[in-house]
Formats: structure tokens, C-alpha cells, sequence
């Protein structure tokens, strides 16, 4: 069951861009200029420990379907995160930590079992071959220092502002901007577009699902795509547990070699 479940890091960081963040009731306000509304974004991904559970679905040149655990620990200074797979059962696992601190560049290292720990060398590259990269769910573009509302559109009746980010001075990514259409009313980021420093579109991710869970509305299912047009990732959401027990091993290279589940 999907309980209190937003997908605002999987946008920010994966993001897609996937995993929890403080909730927004209907009644709230969005905020109307660019640095309010990415703050407000910004602040909800920047709430502590959370474990998911979920589903990805990667179509392509060879279809796979994997089940995925997530270990997360986020505030404003840093974020950590562990991705595993838990099935199918050749891959199960499989595990990739990523850390960043500040601005400064994210590192990481990808777990096969039984006992190769590699270093991510380039974070552009694919997570589990997705079309999400390590990138994606480690980055918050919300917390960048360029924050403006270039316009507004309806997307299946629903009003949004759309919001672009992009990195300031010292801020280290790919990406040369990164617009969202965030529906003002739910305060939930629709569609978004990723685009390179020459403006060309690398990644969209638009979502598919949204539910309603104790008066919480929360992105349920993601489509994400990348610019080749014959391969796309959809990602469904299944358990959060929020402000879970999680330790500083959880966050190291032996850490992952486990599949433990936090309490």
C-alpha cells in the first residue's frame, strides 16, 4: 500500500527521481514566483531517512523487469542513497551507493555480488540499465541558485507553472537546465524536461499516476524516457516507510553488500 509516497527526488534527484518528502495538503497555496515555488520543492526531499519499495519496468532493446529496495538519507547539506535489487533472482544484490555533499560532485560505487565493488566513474551512465542515470537520483535541481517561472500550460486539465532551473556558479552538473511543470494546485510535478548546456532534451519523465492518500496527493507512476525514442523506464511505487532507522553503515561499501531491511 502506498502510504504518504512522493516521487519529488526522482524528479530532483531519480529524482525520478523516486522517494519521500514531507506532504503537501490541497488547502496549501502555491508559491508564485520561481525561487518560492522551487524552495518549496526543494524542502521536501530534505526530510531525513526513508525506505521504498518499487517496480521498474525497462523497455528496450532487452526488456527487464526488476524489484527495487531504497535506502535514503537526505537534509540540506547532503544526501545519501542506496539502490538494490531485490528480484529478479540472477541480479539480486545488485547494489549502487551514492553520496553527495554541498555542491560538490557526487561519488559512488555499484555492489555485484559476490564481492566486486567498482567506484562510478561517470555519473551520466545508466542506473540497473534504465533510462535514468546516477545523476538523476542524486541531483536536487531545486536547490540550484537559478529559479524562474517561464510560462504555464495545462497538462490533462490540470493548470501548471512552469518552473526552470539552472545550476549557478559552482554548481556541478550535466545538465544545462531542467524545466518542470508543477501542478499548482497539488503542488506536484507533472512533467519534466532535462536538457543539455546546448539546449538539446536528454530526459523526460512525466507522471502518469497520481493518488490521493489521507487527503495527500502523491505521483504514483513515472515514465521516463531519453532521446532514444525506442527505449523508456516506468517506475511504480509500492511501500514508503518514512523516518526509518538507518546507520552510517547502510551508507558504506560493505554496507551494501547486504539486503537488510530497516525497522
Amino acid at each position: 500500500m502506498i502510504s504518504r509516497f512522493q516521487f519529488l527526488p526522482l524528479y530532483a534527484s531519480l529524482a525520478l527521481f523516486i522517494l519521500p518528502s514531507t506532504s503537501h495538503t490541497a488547502e496549501n497555496a502555491a508559491p508564485v514566483t520561481g525561487p518560492e515555488l522551487a524552495a518549496s520543492l526543494s524542502s521536501r526531499q530534505q526530510n531525513g531517512t526513508a525506505y521504498v519499495r518499487l517496480k521498474m519496468e525497462i523497455k528496450g532493446a532487452s526488456n527487464q523487469t526488476l524489484q527495487l529496495q531504497i535506502k535514503e538519507r537526505r537534509t540540506k547539506e547532503s544526501s545519501e542513497i542506496v539502490y538494490q535489487v531485490l528480484f529478479p533472482k540472477e541480479r539480486k544484490g545488485e547494489s549502487v551507493l551514492l553520496r553527495k555533499t554541498g555542491n560538490s560532485t557526487a561519488k559512488g560505487n555499484v555492489f555485484i555480488p559476490p564481492n566486486s565493488v567498482d567506484s562510478i566513474s561517470n555519473l551520466k551512465e545508466s542506473l540497473f540499465g534504465s533510462n535514468l542515470s546516477y545523476e538523476d537520483v542524486i541531483e536536487n535541481f531545486f536547490a540550484w541558485d537559478h529559479q524562474t517561472i517561464v510560462g504555464t500550460e495545462k497538462i490533462d486539465g490540470a493548470f501548471c507553472q512552469i518552473l526552470e532551473s539552472k545550476p549557478g556558479k559552482g554548481e556541478r552538473s550535466s545538465y544545462g537546465s531542467v524545466k518542470s511543470w508543477i501542478d499548482t494546485r497539488r503542488l506536484v510535478p507533472l512533467q519534466i524536461e532535462k536538457y543539455s548546456s546546448s539546449g538539446q532534451l536528454i530526459r523526460k519523465i512525466v507522471t502518469t499516476r497520481v493518488v490521493t492518500e489521507e487527503g495527500h496527493h502523491i505521483p504514483a507512476n513515472l515514465s521516463v524516457s531519453g532521446v532514444q525514442s525506442n527505449s523508456s523506464t516506468i517506475i511504480e511505487g509500492s511501500r514508503i516507510k518514512s523516518d526509518v532507522n538507518l546507520t552510517d553503515l547502510d551508507f558504506t561499501t560493505e554496507g551494501i553488500k547486504e539486503l537488510t531491511v530497516p525497522r
